[in-house]
């Protein structure tokens, strides 16, 4: 018994200050237990520095021990998302049994005109949500809840009373306001489902209804309206890395941890890349370049924190230092507090695209570990090796790193094609040098549309008055493709 306390608590010593999962296995090797601590060291040492303990039940996971692994995170809130997982997968004997006896709550939506929201431990009539088995994670998402979705708590029966004027959560943006008429069912019942949502876990959803809103409220110029939900949606960010999505893409069949745990031990990386940031550049002929960068949370694209950059300081075609500069202001404002930063970075290219990006990350004064996958070959250049690794076709990470890869490219696509498109209005004829309003409208008039303009000849654009051939081909350089790339 002694030599056993003191050959794990000379392996504890060894445990990192750090977040992260700790696995205890008894003598056949079997998990037992799993846990979560904001310092693995600390966390685990708790349980032998005491010779007795209240609980039998714990008593008796101790005196199981016989070995402890553990899985490093980057924060807490990753550490419970890999306790989550590992429980559900492995279902270790003494989580279940150290919690058989507890009653797990429900968020419960009242049967109102206007519904509010009520935690128990029972089942009602109507929708139920749950049950959520860590009390804490439940008090963390009803503070966001509270915080940024007014909903209203008081028990009023709103179908007899009318008050005259608000109490103060109104005034504090904490509710809407439904006791005095300061909102209809229609915008309150957005609020709600908006709520529902996110506490069934399918955060993605609510982020694309918030940013759907978002911009119709700056369209209409109400861009108070527009900063809170701004602000809405920067809180679900923070928050979304916290939980495990409900929703899995519909072609990863493999599991999502498991995948992301290989991807951390090919890599040799320090954490499990909950967050990977993909990156790609797409011009047409050298003309309008832009980089973008995707973002895949816990294995799922999250487009709500996708961004696309505009390339001002590389001239021509320069696909290297393109990167270089999408890498760099994509970093900067990360930096700034616009978003987190992951724990890996794809880029879309081979060995030099990846020198490039490596480059930008470490003028940055930054430390994350980067990548490039090539296609054809779908080789992976790691920073620091000369030799690239090469996966089976069907390997999950490779498949993993591929839909990132991918993605990154579709939305450069679509990001230069969209951008195009703006360019085939009136006023991008006025935008050119030389033309101007008056030979714009002789042109328009003569051939009817931007898009017809951009097909023609410089011999067919010579044939309205004031467009000589120097016109002619700034008109069909400004409006001209190719293909894009």
């Amino acid at each position: 018994m002694t030599d056993r306390l003191e050959r794990l608590k000379k392996l504890i010593k060894t445990f990192p200050d750090k977040p992260g999962v700790y696995l205890m296995h008894d003598s056949s090797g079997k998990v037992i237990y799993v846990g979560k601590a904001k310092s693995l060291k600390k966390r685990v040492s708790s349980y032998f520095r005491h010779s007795s303990f209240a609980s039998p039940r714990l008593r008796k996971l101790v005196e199981s021990i016989e070995d402890i692994s553990i899985v490093r995170t980057d924060t807490e809130a990753e550490a419970l998302i890999v306790e989550s997982r590992l429980i559900k997968k492995i279902m270790p004997f003494f989580n279940v049994d150290l919690k058989m006896n507890e009653r797990y709550p429900y968020v419960h939506v009242t049967d109102e005109a206007f519904p509010r929201l009520v935690v128990t431990l029972r089942r009602g009539e109507g929708v139920n949500i749950g049950p959520f088995v860590s009390a804490g994670e439940l008090r963390n998402l009803l503070r966001l809840v509270e915080r940024y979705f007014p909903l209203r708590i008081c028990k009023y029966d709103l179908s007899k009373v009318r008050l005259k004027r608000p109490c103060i959560r109104h005034s504090l943006d904490k509710c809407l306001a439904p006791c005095a008429g300061l909102c209809t069912k229609s915008q309150y019942n957005d609020v709600l489902d908006d709520v529902i949502l996110l506490l069934r876990g399918q955060t993605l959803d609510v982020t694309a209804r918030l940013r759907k809103r978002m911009d119709q409220a700056a369209q209409s110029m109400d861009f108070e309206e527009a900063a809170r939900l701004r602000d809405t949606l920067r809180a679900l960010w923070r928050f979304s890395r916290q939980k495990v999505s409900a929703t899995l893409s519909s072609d990863l069949d493999e599991d999502t941890w498991q995948i992301l745990s290989d991807l951390q031990n090919l890599l040799g990386l320090p954490t499990v890349p909950w967050r990977i940031d993909g990156f790609d550049i797409s011009h047409s002929s050298g003309h309008e370049t832009y980089g973008v960068v995707v973002v895949f949370e816990q294995g799922i694209s999250n487009p709500s924190l996708y961004r696309r950059f505009a390339i001002r300081e590389v001239q021509g075609i320069d696909d290297f230092r393109s990167m270089r500069e999408t890498v760099t202001r994509r970093y900067r404002k990360c930096i700034d507090g616009e978003s987190p930063l992951p724990q890996l970075i794809l880029i879309d290219g081979g060995p030099e695209q990846l020198k490039f990006a490596d480059a930008a990350v470490k003028d940055l004064g930054l430390s994350i570990p980067i990548i490039s996958l090539a296609k054809r070959e779908e080789l992976i250049y790691v920073k620091g090796s000369e030799e690239p690794l090469v996966l089976e076709k069907n390997d999950p990470v490779l498949r993993l790193l591929q839909r990132v890869r991918d993605e990154s490219h579709r939305y450069a696509i679509t990001t230069h094609r969209g951008k195009r498109q703006e360019r085939l209005k009136r006023s991008a004829l006025e935008d050119i040098p030389g033309i101007g309003k008056h030979r714009a409208a002789s042109l328009l008039a003569k051939f009817g549309s931007v898009q017809r303009i951009s097909a023609l000849t410089e011999e067919d654009l010579t044939q309205v008055e004031g467009i000589g051939s120097k016109h002619a081909k700034n008109i069909l350089k400004f409006l001209g493709g190719g293909s894009d790339g």
